[in-house]
This record gives C-alpha cells, structure tokens and sequence, in this order.
C-alpha cells in the first residue's frame, strides 16, 4: 500500500529566529516560549506579521496581520528581524535528514516536505514518532508528521492540532476526520472558492464530497469543480516529485512487534537481521552495484539509537555475506562487555546498511580463492534471485525456513 508522510516544522521562522539567537546567547530566553513573532521592520514596527510563537496565538496574533495590529493585541510581543539565510540552512539540514530514510523526499516549500516511505517495512505512526522525536532531539525544533495513503490527506493531517503532533488520516476516517471540517479548511479551496460554495449551502467539506460534480463545476469551473470534488472524497494519484540524488548507500529497518532482549535474540531478532540483509543485497543487485561497508543500526526502547560498522575485504551484494558481517557487528553492539544487553537495554528497532559502492570488479584474491568465491557465489546468487522473484509474485511470507 502506498504510504505518504507530510513533515511541517511548526511555526518554522519563529523557531528557527529563536534557535539563532540561543546560538548567540545559550542563557538568554528561549523566543518560542513567550509571546514573539517574526515579520515587518522591528524599528519601525512596519509590516505584517509572518511567523508567531504559540504563546503569542493566546493573545490572538494572526500570521499576515499588520505589525500594529498584532503590537495592540500584544503590547509585550516581542519582534525579531526575518532571517532567510539562518532559514535555508536549517530547511537543507532538515531535508538531508529526512533523506536518511527515504531518497523519495518532495520539498514542498522551505518548511514542509513530503515522503514517500511506501518501501519502509511498517511505515506508520511508529517511524513518523521516531522522526518526529529525532528532529526534536537532533535539530533542535519541532515539526508535525501527517500520514495516508496520498500527498492531500497527508497535508491535511500535519495540519491537525499542533505542535509536535503525529496524525493519521486514512481513508476509512474521512468521513470522522475530513468531512466535518468547514470547506474553508480543503487545501486549494480559497477564500473566493469557498464563499461560493457557501453561498450555495455547501458549508463543510464532507457537503462537498456529496455533491453532484455537475452542481460543482457549474459553480466553479470544470476543472475546479473536479479538484473541489475529488479532494473533498480524500482522492489526490500526485506523485511524490522527487530529485534525484546518486544513491550513496542502501538500508533497510523494521520497528520490531516486541522487545528484542538477550534471551529472544537468537529466535526473534536474527531471522528478522537476515530478512533485512535480503532485502538489501536484492536492491544491490537490481541496481548492479556492490558495497564493501557495512553497517548495522539499532533503537533501544527508549528511543536511543546505536551504530556500528565494518569494512570487508571486498564489496558484495550478496546476502550471505553482508549477514555474515552484520551479525559479528550485533554481537558486538548487544553481547560484549559494554554491549547494550550488558547494560539492560532493549532493542524496538533494526536495521542493516551497506554504503562504499561500487560496480564489484575491484576485488583483492588469488586465483583460487576467485575460483571458489565465483562458484559459491554463483550458487547464492541463483537460490537469492530465485527467492526475490518467488516473495515478488507471491509475497513475503511466500517462502519460510524448513524445520
């Protein structure tokens, strides 16, 4: 099923204004914490207002209002000075980070962008929690994360309640979530479009999604009416636009149904180690390429990830193995001394990476070891091409270890 995530940094200017100014000055007042805002000239308290602070929507600031406007409501409001360079680079520190799990990023605007994370094993409300977490904990802000099954209802969801908020909107909850709000609210409905539609009794969003398309277009144009129509029943086939990026390395992490602990490692957690090795070694394959790092990736249960890595003798995409390497690297990481098992710890998620790419014709060996790794690998390349082309056709769970 098609998955879509929309990332919206929560009143992105004021956030970012705030963060540049505890650079400056680590003791002074975090702006995200008292009535502020960004936008218009501070000196002359010109302009309108383009970003504001939470504390600063109890006194009813409106992002878009004038300066003096917003200066009567909040006599205290603090104003601070836009700064768009601070702001592209922490928008860029923001898109590379959601590049880490997925190449499939569309930026929409400097603050919003969208994720197509349909190859990410139980894409949901666990992956859009670690992401959201992360960006708090890493960068330094917070962002919503809305998910469904295409870009709209995505969107549509981030925009639910705020700040760091994680919301689902999928279609059986249209009629729950969508339907009821006020057709102001569909995105693409301006103020314009919307006082027509109201003119004619059509007052919510879900009225419009029950509304002959006949009656719409005829209030609204052909092509908008179809919009008004097709958005308000929660349909939208965009794609996400993409850019394309040389592929510097493949993963792939699954959120585990349960604690992976000492005891059930060996039983639960190493089938799930060696699925994930299969999965990226037949995307190496498929894209012809080969990698000599690789790397293993954990979350504990309290939301702290771990890493470690290791360089072969020569690079491979063969799923034996880059399993080979990545359990010697888990015993490592969990069984040693100071391992994260010695320590108490439990583990919700799992992932394998392999990055140092190449095209494979680099390898280091004598004759006869070229002789015997050529024929082993001949024969695992067959059994793992076989088996990827087997779960294609009949799913995952088409072939299982015999007893």
């Amino acid at each position: 099923m098609r998955r879509v995530f929309h990332v919206d940094v929560n009143s992105a200017f004021l956030s970012w204004s705030a963060l540049e100014r505890l650079k400056a000055d680590p003791d002074g007042i975090d702006l995200r914490t008292i009535p502020s805002a960004v936008g218009g000239d501070v000196e002359t308290r010109h302009g309108v207002i383009t970003a504001k602070s939470i504390p600063a929507k109890a006194f009813h600031v409106e992002t878009g209002e004038p300066v003096v406007k917003a200066l009567a409501k909040c006599p205290d409001l603090v104003l601070v000075k836009s700064d768009f360079g601070a702001y592209r680079r922490y928008s860029s520190e923001l898109m590379d980070f959601l590049r880490t799990y997925t190449p499939y990023v569309e930026q929409a605007s400097i603050d919003e962008a969208y994720l197509d994370v349909s190859e990410i094993e139980n894409a949901g409300v666990p992956l859009a929690d670690e992401i959201r977490n992360r960006v708090k904990e890493e960068l330094k802000f917070t962002v919503n994360v809305g998910i469904s099954v295409n870009k709209f209802l995505a969107k549509t969801a981030s925009d639910f309640s705020k700040p760091d908020k994680v919301h689902t909107l999928y279609p059986e909850e249209i009629p729950v979530k969508l339907w009821p709000m006020p057709i102001g609210k569909l995105h693409g409905c301006g103020a314009a479009t919307a006082g027509k539609l109201i003119g004619s009794g059509i007052n919510t969003i879900g009225d419009a999604a029950h509304a002959e398309l006949s009656i719409l277009q005829s209030l609204l144009g052909k092509k908008a009416g179809i919009y008004i129509y097709e958005r308000a029943n929660g349909r939208d086939d965009s794609a996400v636009q993409y850019e394309e990026r040389e592929v510097k390395s493949y993963s792939n992490e699954v959120t585990t149904a349960e604690d992976v602990t000492a005891s059930n490692y060996e039983s639960y957690a190493v089938p799930i180690l060696k699925k994930l090795c299969e999965k990226v070694a037949g995307r190496l394959r498929k894209d012809g390429v080969c990698g000599s790092t690789v790397s293993v990736i954990v979350k504990t249960a309290g939301f702290r990830r771990h890493t470690r890595q290791m360089t072969l003798k020569n690079s491979t995409n063969d799923a034996g193995e880059i399993f080979a390497g990545s359990k010697k690297l888990m015993k490592e990481l969990l069984f040693s001394g100071e391992g994260l098992f010695a320590k108490g710890e439990a583990l919700r998620l799992i992932g394998v990476g392999i990055s140092n790419l190449d095209d494979g014709q680099n390898r280091q060996m004598d004759f006869s070891d070229w002789i015997r790794e050529k024929k082993q690998q001949e024969k695992r390349h067959k059994l793992d091409e076989m088996m990827s082309a087997v779960r294609e056709k009949y799913g995952e769970n088409a072939l299982r270890k015999g007893r």
